[in-house]
């Protein structure tokens, strides 16, 4: 796979071009500020997104969750075990298995222009044998269950719950899921797999509301199966799902602006897309990879760094997640519901 300019690097360069005054070039006194376009690095909320973060955003704006108890999780531990769970990936696709057509690549700049740089899809084959390996069949029987519109309540039917169960039972069964849980059991977060996995189900699969107070929306739905709201897609991380969609003709690939440095899959690919009349602007996405290997990934960095940038480290190559809370509604003891989760950056 092609590796595009790093997003950081275009941007910059791009700012350069224009003759634009490029300081400040630090996050002191700027956490949270609004986006202006006058500065040649950011600090807000979304600047991990779009890489465009001063080199000193995580430092600063990125605390770290649980950073005041004496079981915080430090990055080095959460580097080493993403290692392990990336070693532990038994079920991603091989390199035959996918064949990849990533076409144009963008400026971040070029983004908002809403135009299909890339004629082909961005799929010229998959080995769907992939499909029938149970946590991946699983997983697709996921992903009609639900609505794409927010705004419309979601009710599951008995199947459909029962589709979920099913679910975080085969993942449970990988050495992906089974990593996580006994580093996390180690960190002192579960006391029991059974907790573990009841945890996950709520976190997940859980419904709150994004609009008019429906129960509209859950973290499974819009990381994984992707939303509309306000005439735009929202979520929609996953590269099986993008597949079978593009397959049906329902999502034309238009541009990418970052391609991972990984000679293998997993990768990661940043791209812009119109999903059957609606359009992405960014949408970050692991390519390759099983299941339970994004599930696991995006539920360490919910737990380690809620809704702050979390650093891990696959094959060698350093990569950040961010994550965020839904704080408008919780479950249990006051526990946060997961809003979304992507890959924000991940350089040489």
């Amino acid at each position: 796979m092609r590796a595009c300019v790093p997003l950081t690097v275009a941007i910059l360069c791009g700012l350069a071009w224009a003759g634009l005054y490029l300081a400040p070039s630090s996050c002191q006194g700027r956490c949270l500020e609004a986006f202006d376009k006058h500065h040649s690095c950011h600090c807000n909320a979304r600047c991990p997104e779009f890489g465009n973060c001063c080199e000193d955003f995580e430092s600063l704006c990125g605390h770290e969750g649980f950073s005041h108890s004496s079981d915080a999780i430090t990055k080095e531990e959460l580097q080493s075990v993403s290692e392990k769970i990336y070693r532990a990936d038994t079920n991603k696709a091989r390199k035959e298995d996918i064949v990849l057509n990533s076409q144009n690549c963008i400026s971040p700049s070029e983004t908002r222009d809403q135009v299909d740089r890339c004629p082909e899809p961005l799929f010229t084959y998959v080995n769907e044998k992939l499909f029938s390996k149970p946590t991946y069949s699983a997983f697709l029987n996921l992903l009609n269950n639900y609505q794409r519109a927010t705004g419309r309540g979601e009710h599951f039917t008995a199947q459909e719950l029962a589709e979920q169960d099913t679910f975080l039972r085969e993942i449970m069964k990988t050495a992906v899921m089974k990593e996580l849980y006994g580093f996390l059991h180690q960190q002192n977060r579960y006391s029991s797999e059974q907790e573990f996995v009841s945890d996950l189900k709520n976190m997940w699969f859980g419904l709150y509301s994004r609009s008019k107070e429906e129960r509209d929306s859950s973290g499974f739905e819009h990381v994984f199966s992707g939303e509309v709201k306000k005439g735009k897609v929202t979520g929609f991380h996953n590269w099986i799902r993008f597949y079978m969609q593009e397959k049906e003709g329902l999502v034309d690939y238009y541009s990418h602006i970052y391609d991972g440095p990984w000679d293998s899959y997993p990768d990661v690919l940043a791209m812009q897309f119109n999903w059957d009349g609606y359009y992405k602007e960014v949408g970050s996405a692991f390519i390759g990879s099983s299941p339970e290997f994004e599930f696991a990934l995006y539920s360490l960095c919910f737990i380690a760094r809620p809704g702050k940038v979390c650093q891990l480290s696959l094959g060698g190559h350093p990569l950040a997640i961010q994550t965020y809370t839904w704080n408008k509604s919780t479950y249990g003891n006051g526990k946060k519901y997961i809003a979304t989760a992507y890959v924000v950056s991940s350089t040489h």
